[in-house]
């Protein structure tokens, strides 16, 4: 038979998709022994926007996070989502920064690193790529997937090469807004799987109605795992769900290591979840259905979730169909980059902007403007002429590798905090968001930790 590994997301995509990442420890640290004797390849459990969460909406430490999951998840890896150069913030760090990182998250149990690149510019993952495997993680190479004029399967398998050459363990096809044809998914895993001697993964959403379909045409082409969730937080703009997928596969021959029974008491546990956060308004039933309209604006599940809370706030949700047309036209104005992390907060805010404003640029965001000033790497094609003018005047873009031109940080910083905290980790924090982390902080110290009150709890009852 043939093996299909299956990577639980609910930790982490599942819920960031639906729910914008505001699922608290507390609420599925009960579950983490049973998903860990579910037999899945992996559970995503951090990265992404977990971190950036924990810190700003759920008063978590997300360090502390990443040890209580290990804690408790012994025989499953763990996965996480990485930025390359931008680690789990929105800018690009220095490299000290980058290595210090991986690290620590190495050092608190990670055990994958999924390392990606929006603009698939490879030079802004290297580093990050080269310290995973020097602190003995796996190293997943990330090809992030769009369509566009510029973008085919020859291209992308020739990215997959370059992964393989960089060292990487396993790649993964991230198709972050289930754009992925089925057919184009059996092509692309099949070219890659004919061109490098390492697993390949696929990651898709449900968004446009095409995910399972994807996945099981890349099954058949031979790839060797894929991303799920479970039902009740699954499909939409989440992943497919895991039920569906070990039932479709196993009928089909394939083995992926799971039982029905198993997932069965993994889904009843996280229904009341699901329940709770449809009647509380933090799931947005517009985020549960396929909308294939998504093959034309290409937006991500996390980005439309956001999206959507975003005008909201703005008493403007009724302005939605005109920004999801606006997102394209940014989008190639911008050089067709993938809509992904952080360059999809760019082009969907951008637009958002151009709508609410009524002029298209007449305010140009300043994460756009260092985008075409080359901060964020090499776009894929051709900025607009008129965009870049807007956004840079008479400057001229840097060349060559951002990066290179910033200074370490990590020692600074941690002199800078000395005072403040004597945890590297909080350093990292800070580092990657510095209001946020220094809100928290202030925070933590001005009431007792859980652990703290535990222990005034067991001392009352001796």
């Amino acid at each position: 038979m043939k093996k299909i590994h299956i990577t639980e997301t609910v930790l982490r995509d599942a819920n960031q998709s639906l729910i914008a990442t505001r699922l608290p420890y507390e609420e599925f640290a009960p579950i983490l022994k049973d998903l860990d004797d579910a037999g899945y390849y992996s559970l995503e459990c951090w990265g992404g926007a977990t971190f950036d969460s924990c810190l700003r909406y759920l008063n978590e430490d997300p360090w502390n996070r990443l040890k209580n999951i290990k804690n408790i998840v012994k025989k499953t890896p763990l996965q996480m989502l990485l930025r390359g150069q931008n680690i789990l913030g929105y800018k690009h760090y220095p490299d000290d920064v980058v290595r210090e990182f991986i690290k620590m998250t190495v050092y608190y149990g990670m055990d994958i690193i999924r390392i990606f690149d929006a603009l698939n510019d490879f030079k802004n993952i290297e580093v990050a790529m080269d310290e995973t495997i020097k602190q003995g993680a796996h190293a997943q190479g990330t090809i992030v997937y769009t369509v566009s004029p510029i973008h085919d399967v020859s291209n992308y398998t020739n990215l997959a090469k370059q992964l393989e050459n960089m060292g990487a363990h396993s790649i993964c096809i991230k198709d972050m807004a289930g754009l992925i044809m089925p057919n184009i998914a059996h092509d692309l895993v099949k070219s890659i799987k004919e061109t490098v001697k390492i697993p390949v993964f696929l990651h898709s959403h449900s968004t446009n109605g095409l995910a399972e379909m994807a996945y099981f045409k890349a099954a058949e082409a031979g790839v060797d795992g894929i991303d799920c969730a479970i039902s009740s937080f699954s499909s939409g703009t989440s992943q497919p769900p895991t039920e569906t997928l070990h039932q479709a596969l196993t009928s089909a021959g394939y083995d992926t290591n799971l039982s029905i029974e198993k997932l069965t008491y993994i889904n009843d546990f996280f229904k009341p979840i699901r329940n709770d956060v449809l009647a509380s308004g933090l799931l947005d039933p517009k985020v549960l259905t396929p909308q294939p309209e998504g093959l034309t604006n290409q937006i991500p599940g996390g980005m439309l979730s956001n999206m959507i809370s975003q005008l909201k706030a703005q008493n403007s949700i009724d302005k939605l169909d005109a920004v999801l047309a606006e997102v394209p036209k940014v989008r190639e104005d911008l050089g067709y980059p993938p809509l992904v992390t952080p360059m999809s907060q760019m082009v969907g805010t951008q637009a958002t902007v151009n709508i609410l404003t009524g002029e298209r640029y007449k305010m140009v965001l300043k994460e756009v403007k260092a985008y075409c000033r080359g901060e964020y790497g090499k776009a894929p094609g051709k900025i607009n002429e008129e965009v870049l003018k807007k956004a840079l005047g008479d400057e001229k873009p840097i060349q060559g590798r951002f990066a290179d031109t910033l200074e370490p940080a990590f020692e600074k910083t941690k002199e800078m905090l000395k005072d403040v905290t004597t945890r590297e980790e909080d350093v990292l924090s800070y580092l990657a968001f510095p209001q946020i982390a220094e809100e928290f902080f202030k925070k933590r110290s001005e009431k007792p930790s859980n652990e703290d009150m535990r222990k005034i709890t067991n001392s009352e009852v001796i």
